[in-house]
């Protein structure tokens, strides 16, 4: 009866260590599609990853309460329940559209990974430590090469090991080597943690990718018609022989008011596909607005909701087109993990102080701009030294490129809206919008004045007639940007239907 109960448990056990190795499987296949394909519809992730958070947290639950759990097997739960519960967290910002917030809860779980790694190690280190030295000890021991040496020469460490298991190796020195041991052990943990970072960064697997809104549509200038409206008064139809006089007005009185109406007669957007948007799209596709993050200065100047957010929403009426929930930014080495064809079109850089980029970041802007087909919208946010500073960022990143002043009648400054006059807020580094140009294509388009500061809810104090046309202007330097992105993918073949 008990050998037939025991063979019962044990077949138990093995079921449930194999429904646990085939979630974990599931989970782990979940996680590559997240990373390398995102084939996979959100549902079916949410399920999966929802689910092996509460399985191994259930799991990790029961074990604790269990009579003859091990401690070792207990912590290994709970060490994987942790990453379950991790990732959870940050796919679903992610998907929410909390960027910011992903980006926060993936850099504090790296680092709990690292501390739970670094615990594992330490103890998978001290116990194949001490297995090595009683295995070692068992050997001289059992040695009869030489039976008359003693007891103390027999077990006598020999210096001249290499194994970094071996507590006695030569490089650890005669004191304190199992300290010594244990920095190594660290360092050793660290570089190899650090590595697998550092190629988790640069492999395709960890790229992120900057889709559009698919459809299509025309560039041409919205047209502004103004159209007369009559208005014509209450009239009261009355009794002439009434008591209760009455001022009958004419019949002819009439008030006309003047309203102008801006009217779509077309789609906005480039290509021939259905909707507003672009060709080279995808139907999950969406505006997105990027603020680009760097050293030396105040990059996030009026940064997200009150500015680049109201930007974001006025292109997403002034356009149809679908935009993101949440604005963005980006560092510039985040710029490397977009692949060519799917990058962001556009970036938008501001701020009033210094701007400090090294060669290799200065190498990753000239990447996006030339080869990823990219776009840099500068803006002046209120100095004439980063005025300075932007005019020597970009002689750096395009050495062999010039500024030149941007004319009004720039397709920049005409689709969708003929922008007649430069807004501005203040002329921090002039009244005209410099532009550099590679093979006639705008890659960087620099406002002197501030713009971003209109778009703020106070709009700065200016007038309404400026900040709309700072709207406009706004949505032109997207529009272009993104439009003229959709005609180098169509070049590139890569349009798909």
């Amino acid at each position: 009866m008990n050998s037939a109960m025991q063979q019962d448990l044990t077949g138990s056990r093995k079921k449930h260590d194999r429904f646990t190795a085939v979630v974990g499987l599931v989970w782990s296949l979940a996680i590559a599609d997240w990373f390398l394909t995102q084939k996979s519809p959100a549902w079916i992730t949410a399920i999966i990853f929802v689910g092996g958070a509460a399985y191994f947290c259930h799991l990790a639950r029961k074990t604790s309460k269990h009579k003859d759990y091990t401690l070792t097997k207990l912590n290994l739960l709970r060490s994987f329940a942790y990453v379950t519960i991790w990732t959870l967290v940050v796919w679903s910002a992610d998907v929410i559209g909390f960027r910011e917030a992903s980006v926060q809860f993936a850099r504090c779980g790296t680092g709990g990974c690292f501390c739970i790694g670094l615990a594992w190690f330490v103890w998978g280190m001290e116990h194949a430590s001490q297995r090595f030295e009683s295995q070692r000890l068992a050997r001289v021991k059992s040695s009869t090469l030489d039976r008359h040496q003693s007891s103390v020469e027999i077990i006598k460490p020999t210096w001249q090991s290499w194994h970094p298991l071996n507590i006695h190796a030569w490089y650890y020195g005669r004191r304190s080597p199992r300290l010594r041991q244990s920095l190594a052990g660290l360092m050793s943990y660290s570089f190899i943690f650090m590595l697998l970072l550092l190629v988790c960064s640069q492999i395709n697997g960890c790229q992120e990718l900057y889709e559009m809104p698919a459809g299509g549509g025309v560039q041409q200038t919205i047209a502004q018609t103004v159209k007369l409206q009559k208005v014509i008064k209450k009239k009261f139809v009355i009794n002439p022989f009434s008591a209760i006089l009455f001022r009958v007005p004419p019949i002819d009185e009439i008030k006309l008011q003047l309203t102008e109406i801006t009217k779509h007669a077309y789609t906005i957007g480039y290509g021939a596909g259905e909707g507003a948007g672009f060709a080279g799209g995808k139907k999950q596709g969406k505006v997105r607005f990027i603020r680009l993050e760097y050293t030396g200065g105040d990059w996030d100047q009026d940064f997200g909701v009150g500015s680049d957010l109201n930007m974001l929403a006025e292109y997403n009426v002034r356009t149809s087109h679908v935009v993101a929930a949440q604005t963005e930014s980006r560092t510039i080495e985040q710029l490397r993990s977009f692949p060519v064809g799917a990058s962001p079109p556009m970036v938008f850089m501001t701020g009033q102080g210094s701007i400090s980029i090294s060669s290799a970041q200065t190498k990753i802007l000239r990447e996006y701009l030339l080869d990823k087909h990219g776009m840099l919208f500068i803006d002046n946010g209120g100095s004439p030294h980063f005025h300075n500073q932007v005019i020597a960022m970009m002689k750096n990143i395009l050495p062999q490129v010039r500024p030149a002043a941007i004319p009004l009648d720039d397709v920049i400054h005409r689709i969708p809206y003929q922008i007649p006059f430069l807004p501005y807020v203040a002329p921090h580094g002039g009244k005209e919008a410099l532009g550099w140009r590679v093979d006639g294509k705008l890659v960087c388009y620099y406002h002197p004045g501030d713009i971003a500061d209109a778009w703020a809810d106070d709009h700065a104090g200016v007038s309404p007639e400026i900040w709309e046309a700072c709207y406009q202007l706004g949505t032109n330097v997207i529009f272009y940007a993104h439009s003229e992105y959709s005609k180098w993918l169509s070049s590139r073949g890569t349009t798909k239907e």
